[in-house]
């Protein structure tokens, strides 16, 4: 299997594929991103002959800082569907809507929805038999009242089949917070699907459980779908119970999964965590070991300053250790906001989490780098819905693990039945040097 990741490796830097591009946090913005020269070379982007951008896979063990910003190269994924620069077509049904021209992701106005003492805002608009076979959504989304928030993409045909597409939790810390892409995956849909292409209504739904929810919307975009879905496995904090059980069943089954070790235990050779010889085996089994870092949730940190030096020294420790996947971060307690996101791009291509309960997918093209949702992988029913539905939409699932012991992971037995829904489903197990490949290749 090493020999395996290697030669896959050495193909990607031959072909080119190890390139730079560029990438700005999505923040609060007055002006629109047009009004900036996207032919400067000083903004860290790098094009190829032809003006496409390459994607940035390291061969081996990747520098400390990242060669372009993540986030500003691939901030506008796809093709435009909706700009919201006229809201002409939009009726609130519930809640208030309005545009708002001092809060914008691009263009003049972003469209702000808000609560009015209910549970659920919703805004809809026609499609007129709009066709969008085999395509996926993403959107800009910004939040004054994340966490405790739903927000649901609707399609409906004529006959009223349905299909929804679903981000289950927001874990951006306020007050701090910007703007961010998703493009959640389908949740469920009705016992017949939607005729795609021939669509009449899209409904915005957000849910909440707050007194109040505040949310702006922009930048509507539609993407391919790929050939196949996706998952990934996600085991936070190094813990050895993976190395002693799980890593056996993956290696069974030839799955590669994503670790993300706690430097500071590894260090100090904590009670029940890996050591770093233990963690270079599984690299060289075919794992990915990247980046979690401190353990303290980084919107705690007052000073962006403190954050720089924060994620250079965790970065640091992995190349040190000649961890491969140093590029790509996993975030403590999923805590982000608008100033570590901006600090993150100087050292991370891709990561997150948006991490929720429930079935928390994405789609494979137009995700935010830095922001991607994942689901606790506690539940055996939940987790195989997760590998069910990316399946049949041709999305991808990341599902998160600790410890066997712990009640955020599933017991060991209904692990090992998870691996084995996975190597029954239509699905390719994947490593974020996967999902990221894809992510570039000319969908930026």
């Amino acid at each position: 299997m090493s020999q395996n990741r290697m030669t896959r490796r050495r193909l990607l830097a031959l072909s080119g594929a190890a390139g730079i591009s560029g990438l700005a946090g999505c923040a609060d913005r007055l002006e629109s991103v047009t009004d900036r020269d996207s032919s400067d070379s000083s903004n860290g982007n790098a094009s190829d002959s032809d003006g496409e951008t390459a994607a940035a896979l390291a061969d081996g063990v990747p520098p400390l800082e990242t060669e372009y910003n993540s986030r500003e190269q691939y901030r506008q994924p796809g093709d435009s569907f909706d700009d919201f620069s006229d809201l002409e077509g939009w009726e609130v049904v519930q809640g208030s809507g309005e545009a708002d021209t001092d809060v914008v992701f691009d263009g003049d106005q972003s469209f702000k929805l808000e609560s009015n003492g209910e549970e659920r805002i919703i805004a809809e608009r026609s499609l007129e038999g709009e066709d969008l076979t085999g395509l996926d959504l993403s959107f800009a989304v910004r939040t004054t009242t994340p966490q405790n928030i739903t927000i649901n993409v609707w399609l409906f045909d004529r006959f009223g089949s349905r299909k929804v597409y679903s981000l289950r939790e927001i874990t951006y810390r306020s007050p701090d917070v910007g703007w961010f892409r998703s493009s959640p995956g389908v949740f469920e849909q009705s016992q017949y699907e939607p005729s795609m292409d021939n669509l009449e209504t899209l409904q915005i739904e957000v849910r909440h459980d707050m007194d109040e929810a505040k949310v702006w919307f922009d930048d509507l975009r539609t993407h391919e779908k790929p050939d196949q879905g996706y998952v990934m496995l996600s085991w936070d904090d190094g813990n050895r119970d993976y190395y002693d059980i799980a890593s056996p069943l993956h290696d069974e089954y030839g799955f590669r999964t994503v670790q993300a070790p706690v430097p500071s235990w590894t260090e100090q050779g904590r009670d029940g965590i890996m050591s770093v010889s233990e963690l270079q085996e599984r690299q060289e089994a075919g794992d990915q070991i990247v980046v979690h870092g401190t353990h303290t949730p980084i919107h705690e940190y007052d000073e962006g300053a403190e954050m720089e030096s924060r994620l250079r020294f965790d970065k640091q420790w992995y190349i040190d250790n000649e961890f491969e996947g140093a590029d790509y971060i996993v975030y403590p307690h999923n805590s982000y906001n608008k100033t570590s996101l901006e600090y993150k791009t100087d050292y991370h291509y891709c990561g997150g989490f948006n991490q929720a309960g429930d079935v928390n997918t994405t789609s494979v093209y137009g995700f935010d780098p830095l922001a991607l949702p994942r689901t606790i992988g506690n539940d055996l029913e939940t987790s195989k819905r997760c590998v069910d539905l990316a399946a049949a939409h041709n999305q991808c699932t990341i599902l998160n693990f600790h410890t066997f012991e712990s009640h955020n992971t599933m017991p060991e037995d209904d692990y090992e039945a998870l691996l084995e829904h996975i190597d029954d489903a239509d699905v390719e197990v994947i490593t974020f040097d996967d999902l990221w490949e894809m992510r570039t290749a000319q969908h930026y």
